[in-house]
């Protein structure tokens, strides 16, 4: 074919139909490579040494045996590496000085990079590293994170750390009920599939790097920024990429790559270990959360007060901020919220899935839960008492909020209406059974982002944009969209993905990835439409069309915009193991359009074993002696494995918004938000007892239900 024809009227429409992953084939034969596995001529290995002490200067790095060693081409470290410059403000803000890497001999905690051996192989890089001795002046650390920790203290960036209005003391004093109760929840990590590794080299006078990624060009901006480059002259590319959940943005693996084939003059890989992700790529900061509730009799909340405590590293401010989560899900009269950080001796957390949302769904949902209990009312029955007409916060009026929706389908589906209220009365043999359910919101927002779609003499239409598909399966969701808005079948669409070259778009991250770049690409195909003559010729070079949603995105209306979903779960509960299982899971999400219902169910799932996993077994220990984490890997961490995850569903209900050009929401972390909450709410409706702190070990379970029983032995003696 080599017209310009784009119409069919017959075609059926891909959007909303289920399609597999069009990179799937290649994925699972083996085909698609990832960031440490392309093959480069002459390619050299480097492997980090990380500090082993919490605080303190580096005195010496005994360097020279190790470059003796077989197959060494240097040693990189503080004494001789390039300089760099951090003294900037990227898309996200200032960078995190970890990636100002080798420029001091400041060690502001354990992990913290202090060299990089270079080999021929990854073998005689690792073998060196490992034999690199490192001197250092040792000072006092301070790890520990308590909720009074004394260095408390609330940011002044960004803006709306915290929110109040209304008199809180006296709407508490005016309430019937009032729920006062403190929470908390761990370190956790990211655990990706595919480690972070990066290979840099020089081509042509362009620096390329072959990454694994969330936004190519962010990185490249960064890096550009970080070695002050041209920004012409910086090329990323990260094709494939298993895994990310907010910590593979720029990192010190890309930093060191780049500084090392610089001076060497060949390309260089730096690939991390397990052990190494565990303090180098972020993490989620534990958090200690306070809700205080009150409410009339009738369970219209009258106060809400939420204060959330999260650490960061001294050396950057990196705020959890788990308070955020009711100022869109509940109104008060007195409805307050903050958001403090506390600067200790360990790694800088991050963004990870739900940042924010998570942990303060677990403390806020649960307080709810305790509220219903307190009122003698139903949970769902609360929630929907207590539907705001508008922001809550803000004042702004909602897109669309379909909130209760999810309930009501929820409840259907799950069996709520044959739920006993009473806790501890419902048994399977040995193990005590219990129902939970909790909301789920998350902000559905897009980025100003540029695509180009070009005609091919052949018939086919190439999009060419800077997303990135970190396992969604937003390259075929994109897909999907330009075969609509090009009225043509799949088959016919190739989408490239992942190269900085395509110019700037929104990381993949916050759930605003497929939103952003759909905007784009729609945008670009109306553009690309417009060149395109009926039955004309392609020239051998195509036609090409570009958009920029700066513009429409800025004159969007201002509307509270989330995705939602009611989250429900079932467990057992064996009191003489502590043994938590989760029988099954059902959230029904409202989540706009829906662009590839077999991805999505996957991404919704995906959401819930994370919520699953978090409210049983993730939990990152710090030794407050050493400062460092113990047992960093996925012995000592322990993560959701197949045998813990149950039957578990993921609908969704009609979600429009007629204000919405796209009417695309995020799902990436909106499955996450609540799950954990509706599986301690079921804890307590299976034993009667709360567990405020997560994980719910065994060892948790095991003295909650001792303190059951012995409460129950007193009042037994009390009515004799």
């Amino acid at each position: 074919m080599t017209t310009a024809t784009t119409g069919n009227a017959t075609a059926v429409r891909a959007v909303g139909t289920a399609h597999a992953r069009v990179e799937g084939l290649a994925k699972v034969t083996g085909a698609a490579r990832y960031a440490g596995e392309i093959p480069f001529a002459e390619l050299a290995h480097g492997w980090l040494v990380l500090s082993t002490v919490a605080r303190g200067r580096i005195s010496a790095v005994e360097s020279g045996p190790v470059r003796a060693m077989p197959g060494v081409l240097t040693v990189l470290h503080h004494g001789n590496a390039p300089r760099v410059d951090a003294d900037y403000t990227g898309m996200l803000g200032r960078p995190d000085p970890i990636v100002e890497i080798f420029q001091h001999d400041r060690v502001p905690f354990v992990g913290w990079p202090v060299a990089l051996v270079v080999a021929e192989t990854s073998e005689q890089a690792r073998e060196a590293a490992e034999a690199l001795v490192v001197q250092y002046d040792v000072e006092p650390h301070d790890a520990a994170f308590a909720a009074d920790h004394p260095g408390a203290y609330v940011p002044e960036n960004p803006a709306g750390m915290e929110t109040g209005k209304g008199d809180l003391a006296a709407e508490l004093a005016a309430s019937a009920v009032v729920v006062d109760a403190e929470y908390t929840t761990p370190e956790e990590h990211h655990s990706s599939m595919e480690p972070h590794a990066a290979t840099a080299r020089w081509d042509n006078g362009r620096l390329e790097v072959v990454d694994s990624n969330q936004g190519s060009m962010w990185v490249a901006e960064e890096l550009a920024k970080l070695f002050s480059l041209d920004p012409a002259s910086v090329r990323v590319r990260s094709e494939h990429v298993g895994g990310a959940f907010g910590s593979k943005g720029l990192r010190p693996h890309q930093v060191l790559a780049v500084m090392a084939t610089t001076l060497l003059h060949r390309p260089v890989r730096v690939v991390m270990t397990r052990r190494q992700m565990f303090s180098l790529v972020g993490h989620r900061s534990p958090t200690a959360q306070r809700v205080r509730l009150g409410a009339d009799a009738d369970g219209r909340l009258r106060a809400l007060d939420h204060q959330a405590l999260s650490r960061t590293s001294t050396v950057h401010e990196f705020v959890e901020q788990s308070a955020s989560v009711g100022r869109t899900l509940y109104d008060a009269a007195a409805h307050h919220t903050a958001n403090r950080v506390v600067r200790l001796d360990v790694p800088t957390p991050t963004w990870m899935r739900a940042p924010g949302e998570a942990p303060g769904s677990f403390a806020l949902e649960s307080a709810l839960d305790e509220l219903a209990e307190q009122c003698g009312i139903d949970p769902i029955e609360l929630r929907a008492r207590n539907e705001p007409e508008a922001g809550p916060v803000s004042g702004l009026p909602f897109a669309s909020r379909n909130l209760l929706a999810c309930f009501q389908e929820g409840a259907r589906r799950f069996g709520w209406a044959d739920r006993d209220p009473r806790p501890g009365v419902r048994r399977d043999g040995r193990w005590l059974l219990g129902t939970g359910t909790a909301s789920a919101q998350f902000l559905a927002r897009a980025v100003p982002s540029t695509a180009a779609v070009t005609a091919e003499p052949d018939g086919t239409f190439t999009v060419r944009i800077t997303a990135a598909d970190v396992g969604t399966g937003a390259r075929t969701a994109l897909t999907l969209i330009a075969a609509d808005a090009l009225e043509v079948e799949p088959e016919r669409v190739r989408v490239r993905i992942a190269d900085s070259d395509f110019g700037p778009a929104m990381i993949a991250g916050g759930s605003m990835g497929t939103r952003s770049w759909a905007w784009a690409v729609t945008a670009a195909v109306r553009e690309l439409r417009e060149h395109l003559v009926p039955g004309g010729a392609v020239p051998p070079q195509g036609i090409t069309a570009r958009s920029d949603t700066a513009a429409a995105i800025g004159a969007l209306a201002q509307k509270e915009r989330h995705s939602y979903g009611a989250q429900f779960a079932e467990v057992a509960v064996d009191l003489t193991s502590g043994e938590v299982r989760v029988r099954r899971m059902l959230g029904i999400f409202a989540a706009g359009r829906i662009v590839n219902p077999l991805t999505a169910r996957s991404q919704f799932l995906g959401g819930m074993v994370w919520g699953l996993s978090m409210a049983l077994h993730e939990e990152a220990v710090r030794d407050r002696t050493s400062g460092a984490q113990v047992g960093a890997d996925l012995a000592g961490y322990h993560i959701a494995a197949h045998a813990d995850v149950p039957l578990i569903e993921a609908d969704w209900v009609d979600d429009p918004d007629e204000d919405d050009p796209v009417g695309i929401k995020g799902i990436g972390e909106i499955g996450t938000v609540g799950s954990a909450a509706a599986i301690a709410n079921a804890v307590w409706h299976a034993t009667g007892v709360r567990h405020r702190h997560l994980p719910i070990r065994p060892d948790r379970v095991l003295l909650a239900g001792a303190g059951r029983e012995t409460v129950g032995e007193r009042d037994a003696g009390h009515r004799r």
